[in-house]
């Protein structure tokens, strides 16, 4: 009985050690941000949650999320892309509902089952499926694509909702999806590294019931190292009713961000990243 109570403790120290719900990108995931520099506080909710997105004990993304607007603020990455098949399960973060709960993103079917959640409790902290259910020409719009990873791990774990914005149906299949699967490829020629950060800037409709938001606008950038002594870097932004994508400079996509949110200059890289 005693071994079994040291376990216990021994695996609950090991679980609140290793949360993935964490206090800060900078101690915890700083690997997915150019010279570990996340962006600054001009972007965050009155009410974040900094999430190391962790599938089978790795960390593979970094999402900053507004608890508020049931939506991710932005998602940052490594641009890997690689072959693969398109996942199909869905995941949630069970720590958004506090630290006891998993490390790791599960099925809703998991936490209901297996670790007493009530769907109630679980859609308090975060977007569940049922709130993208009968949409009207919105879709599940993934910020970190999972056709930007290598491998099977990699692209499952972009599919967690805490990483989906309802993005128009048209722009999602049709200018993003260009811009993620065309002009990144095009953009990206001569990288050896590819730092990106993908977001979405809340708008004033809802989805589900006034649950979760719909963006205004959803916007991407990145840093590229060529190598030690040159780097490049642009921004996309689109509004989310429309069928388009506004190619910007690094510095011009931070100036429009800065307008939209309305508060101190906004800053997505490193100040190594050009901005013109």
């Amino acid at each position: 009985m005693l071994l079994l109570l040291l376990l216990q403790v021994t695996a609950s120290c090991l679980w609140l050690g290793r949360s993935e719900v964490v206090t800060s990108f900078e101690s915890s995931c700083p690997q997915f941000f150019f010279r570990e520099t996340p962006p600054n506080e001009a972007l965050e909710p009155e009410s974040p949650a900094w999430i190391c997105q962790r599938y089978k004990n790795q960390y593979y993304f970094a999402t900053l999320y507004d608890r508020n607007q049931r939506i991710p603020v932005y998602s940052a990455y490594l641009y890997q892309p690689g072959p693969g098949t398109r996942p199909k399960t869905w995941l949630v973060e069970p720590q958004l509902m506090g630290s006891t709960y998993p490390k790791t993103m599960e099925r809703e079917w998991t936490l209901l089952n297996y670790f007493n959640v009530s769907l109630e409790e679980l859609s308090k902290s975060q977007a569940i499926l049922k709130d993208y259910k009968n949409l009207t020409g919105l879709n599940r719009g993934h910020l970190n694509p999972s056709g930007h990873h290598p491998d099977s791990s990699s692209r499952t774990a972009t599919f967690t909702l805490t990483n989906i914005v309802p993005q128009d149906e048209k722009l999602n299949g049709g200018a993003w999806n260009n811009y993620e699967q065309q002009t990144m490829i095009r953009r990206t020629q001569g990288c050896n590294t590819t730092y990106v950060v993908v977001g979405a800037v809340p708008g004033n409709n809802y989805i589900a019931k006034g649950r979760v938001n719909k963006p205004s606008y959803i916007w991407s950038s990145a840093c590229c190292e060529v190598d030690t002594n040159h780097r490049k870097a642009w921004g996309v932004i689109a509004e989310n009713d429309k069928n388009e994508v506004q190619l910007l400079t690094l510095g011009e996509l931070e100036d429009v961000l800065t307008q939209l949110y309305g508060r101190d200059q906004v800053s997505l890289f490193d100040s190594d990243c050009p901005r013109e």
